[in-house]
This record gives C-alpha cells, structure tokens and sequence, in this order.
C-alpha cells in the first residue's frame, strides 16, 4: 500500500451563504499525482487552496503528512515547508530577478546559507530549464519562463507536496508544453502532486486518479485510463463531450 500525504475528509467551505464544498473526500498517495478537473465554478481551486490553509473552511478535515490544517493551533508556516504551491498568475517579484526570486524564501523563511541556497537556485533554474536566464528580471520573460520560475521557486522550499491551480490558463498556446514538461519530469521523480487543470491529455497521461468536480461534489474519479473511455455519470460524460 502507498503511504497516504494527502487525506482530505468530508470537507464543507461556504462563502456566505453559498456552500462551494459539499463534503469532498480524496486520498493522494505519496508520489502520486491526481488531477482534478471540471466545469468553472465548481470549488477546483478552492479545495486545494484548504489544503494549504490559504482558504479556512467549516467543516471536515484535511491532512498533510498527518498535520491537521484546521487545526486553531495550526502553524501555517510549517504546514507550507511541506507544501508548494504554483498559482495561475506568477506572482512573482518584478524587481528581483529569477534567481534572487528562487532564493528568497529558504533564506528569509527557513533562515539557510546563502551561498547553499544560491548553488541550488541555480541547479533549480537549470531543472526547469532555465540556465542563462537566471539574473533575467519577470519583465524580460516570457509567461512560459515566468511560470517555470514560480515552479523552481516552490520547488526551493523542498516540498513534499505540490499543488498546482490551473498554472498553464494564462499561457499562449505555445507556451504551455515547456510548463507541462517540467511538471512531467516532476512527476516521473515521484514528487506527489495535486494538479486542478484544463489539460486532459497531460491528466491522461501523468494522473494516478482523475476526479471530476461538479457543482462542489466529487461526482466520479477513476485512474485516466477508465475515467477517459468508460465514465460512467452523465455529467461526466456530458463534460468530456465538450473538451475532449
């Protein structure tokens, strides 16, 4: 059996009066990778924002590594020494450059050796395939390069788990192969990822397990084999019609 990282418990996010999360549960292996895709609107990118305690929610549990996040006495910054996180937008810092913005957390967060730090951002860089680049600001990269570095920058931080919100939905068409490659390779080093994507050929090709959301239910997972050729909900098989 593969040792749970993420076990998610009949979780519940509101906000307001509108339930976005009616009672998810999910189980993520460690080195798995699970892909979660759906209609927009459907609490994607809400319930791995919980996972990270970026979002608080009502009721349920999430656990990483066996760390409770809806825990009160929660300490949210060793929860994120665990847990990497890449967004849509880059969110990177305009004035730094790409190897300063890949350094800057272990050393101001985890307090490590400069010139430690600075030897693995530049490995870091060469990974995502980004050598000579590395004193390039934000501004002078493409959106494809930018999101390589906000991956090496999350990747700096030595996560065991790496959550992954529609990170190719801002880039050009061209551009989105050199960020899936670097997911894959990621992957293929047995990193656990939690990917919320658009990309059902990359789901169907590097997913353990495909979960479907709707309306903020799981409404069928299944590994990408059976889940791209045999679904068996009518809203699933609706969904797949129109993207596939």
């Amino acid at each position: 059996m593969v040792e749970a990282l993420l076990v998610i418990d009949n979780l519940h996010k509101r906000f307001g009066q509108v339930e976005v999360i009616k009672g998810v549960s999910l189980t993520v292996g460690k080195g798995e990778v699970a892909c979660i895709i759906g209609p927009s609107g459907s609490g994607k990118s809400t319930l791995i924002r919980c996972v990270n305690a970026l979002v608080a929610f009502e009721q349920g549990s999430v656990k990483v590594l066996g760390i409770e996040v809806n825990d009160p006495k929660l300490d949210k910054l060793q929860l994120r020494k665990h847990v990497g996180m890449v967004f849509q937008q880059y969110n990177l810092f305009p004035h730094r450059t790409a190897l300063q913005n890949v350094m800057m957390a272990p050393i101001q967060v985890l307090k490590r050796n400069k010139a430690e730090v600075e030897a693995e951002a530049y490995a870091l860089l060469k990974k995502v395939r980004l050598e000579g680049k590395e004193h390039s600001y934000p501004g002078e990269l493409s959106g494809g390069q930018q999101q390589r570095v906000a991956i090496a920058r999350s990747l700096a931080m030595k996560p065991d788990l790496m959550l992954f919100d529609e990170v190719t939905a801002a880039l050009d068409p061209e551009t989105v192969g050199e960020v899936l490659i670097t997911i894959r390779q990621l992957a293929e080093e047995g990193m656990t990822c939690v990917l919320v994507t658009h990309e059902m050929g990359f789901a169907r090709e590097v997913a353990n397990e495909v979960y479907f959301t709707d309306r903020g239910v799981i409404v069928e997972h299944a590994p990408p084999a059976s889940f791209f050729t045999n679904p068996t909900d009518p809203r699933t098989k609706a969904f797949l019609s129109q993207v596939l």
